[in-house]
């Protein structure tokens, strides 16, 4: 008989210091489906639910079909649309139920209104219901913030290995394995997590460079795998800009209850060793200056762009998207051919509709939301593209999904085409550019905001990449931030000794 396995993904990665709450209509900006209509948007692609839809016909499983709900980072999920989503998952649950297995894709890192752990509560709810037996296998971003409640109520957790994040079909399909693996019989498993006392480690869960405290983590973890009875152990990174008490890197392991002692061991040397190299990072942020002096050096004989990120406006991480300091250097220095994405502001956007393509207007764009980041900059352009912002992502990351940016405008201003938008998302992805009407190998200069995941589509075509502190939201100065819940004392706000 065919097994019944339900599948769901709930994503959020919550700034708790960001001023914009997290709604229904955040998530129906970026995608928010329901029941059946999931698997027709997600078959196919690179990503969990791919994964787990694609295991679904490799073993002959009957899947139920919950939520597929993704929000761009910002602040806390509402108490409603929290209601929203976790009774999407426990209604497929208790009107298509029994199930005989659990498969979620969720972040790991979502704080809500009413709870600090949204993760972990979902999880305890569907253990209540389903009591010991049924195997739940949960995929995890890697910069998770891990509790208690997620290991105790999870029999396996499985988090990327990969940031920029292309390993997320892979990392579901292991899940997927191990679930059936259960189901059939042939596996017990259970999860065990432990963290050190450190807000900060693990390179930021940086593997592109190929080297770094991430891949020499990684690396021990795949060893250990080959042990008898260790399934899979998760290196989490973190995430930092969460006010809540397990916030920072840990570790999680899945292993048979057979072998429990030497999995905590094992735990105890991983944790030990992200204590060890916590102040061990790959990449170094740049001023505003090094960044503008090394765009106006122009073309280097390569043919390639320079390419310069702005991880601290990244609103992949919360950022608001919308701050101005970077733009306004590279324009006070008349830095030209280049291209930066994005300004967030539907205001600037309306005002390029109302005049229309070829059109001159003036506008005061950006810094909105916070001028304490950058203020509003006055500025005159020319409507060069209005579009809908909606683009498919080529990959390596998100492969195959479909991405709102909302309405869009690209205002040129002094020779700097500016990709602004309605809707608040990173740069990761050539399309953000090219559906824009901008060819970014043609520009001497392209300017993204995100942190880290631009690496996987803009690094190979870049003669440099230089990542810049622009002064917004997602600082890793951590002193600017007035945790109130975070677990003391904790480094590096404090001195500790472990």
């Amino acid at each position: 008989m065919s097994k019944r396995v339900l599948i769901a993904q709930i994503m959020h990665e919550t700034n708790t210091f960001s001023l914009l709450p997290t709604d229904e209509d955040s998530y129906r900006r970026r995608y928010l489906g329901i029941g059946d209509e999931i698997v027709g948007q997600f078959r196919g692609t690179r990503t969990e639910l791919g994964g787990f839809i694609d295991a679904a016909e490799r073993f002959g499983w009957t899947t139920v079909n919950a939520v597929a709900a993704n929000a761009t980072p910002s602040g806390k999920v509402t108490a409603a649309c929290w209601t929203l989503l976790k009774g999407a998952v426990l209604d497929a649950l208790d009107k298509q139920g029994p199930v005989d297995g659990i498969c979620l894709a969720l972040h790991g890192a979502m704080v809500t209104e009413t709870e600090d752990d949204a993760e972990g509560a979902l999880l305890e709810a569907l253990r209540r219901r389903l009591g010991p037996r049924v195997p739940i296998a949960v995929t995890l971003d890697l910069h998770a913030n891990v509790s208690d409640a997620m290991a105790e109520n999870a029999n396996a957790i499985i988090a990327y290995r990969t940031y920029p994040h292309i390993d997320q079909f892979e990392r579901a399909a292991q899940a997927a394995d191990l679930v059936n693996e259960m189901m059939e019989g042939r596996l017990e498993l259970s999860c065990i997590v432990a963290r050190p006392p450190s807000l900060d480690g693990c390179d930021h869960g940086r593997t592109s460079a190929g080297v770094g405290p991430m891949v020499d983590l990684l690396a021990r973890a795949a060893e250990y795998e080959k042990e008898t009875g260790i399934h899979a152990i998760s290196i989490h990174a973190g995430f930092q800009w969460s006010d809540i008490h397990m916030a920072g890197p840990s570790v999680s392991i899945s292993h048979n209850p057979a072998v429990t002692r030497r999995a905590k061991d094992i735990l105890d040397m991983l944790v030990r060793e992200i204590w060890d190299t916590r102040d061990k990072q790959t990449v170094h942020y740049q001023t505003l200056e090094v960044a503008v002096a090394e765009a106006l050096k122009g073309e280097d004989g390569t043919g390639k762009p320079l390419v310069i990120a702005d991880p601290t406006d990244n609103p992949g991480g919360g950022g608001y998207g919308d701050t101005t300091n970077l733009l306004r250097a590279l324009l006070e220095a008349g830095v030209k051919n280049a291209c930066f994405c994005p300004i967030t502001d539907p205001a600037a956007v309306q005002a390029g509709q109302k005049a229309g393509v070829g059109a001159t207007i003036s506008v005061d764009l950006g810094g909105h939301t916070d001028p304490a980041f950058g203020a509003p900059i006055k500025c005159t352009g020319v409507v060069k593209h209005l579009g809908d912002g909606r683009f498919v992502h080529d990959g390596p990351m998100w492969k195959g999904v479909v991405m709102q940016m909302g309405p869009t405008m690209v205002l040129e201003v002094d020779g700097i085409e500016i990709v602004v938008t309605s809707n608040r998302q990173q740069t990761t992805d050539h399309q953000a550019f090219l559906t824009n009407g901008i060819d970014p190998l043609k520009k001497s200069v392209i300017v993204v905001k995100s942190a880290h995941h631009f690496r996987a589509a803009f690094e190979p075509i870049a003669r440099q990449v230089i990542a810049v502190d622009s002064g917004s939201l997602c600082s890793h100065d951590w002193s600017r931030f007035d945790f109130k819940k975070l677990r003391r004392p904790i480094w590096p706000l404090e001195e500790v000794i472990f």
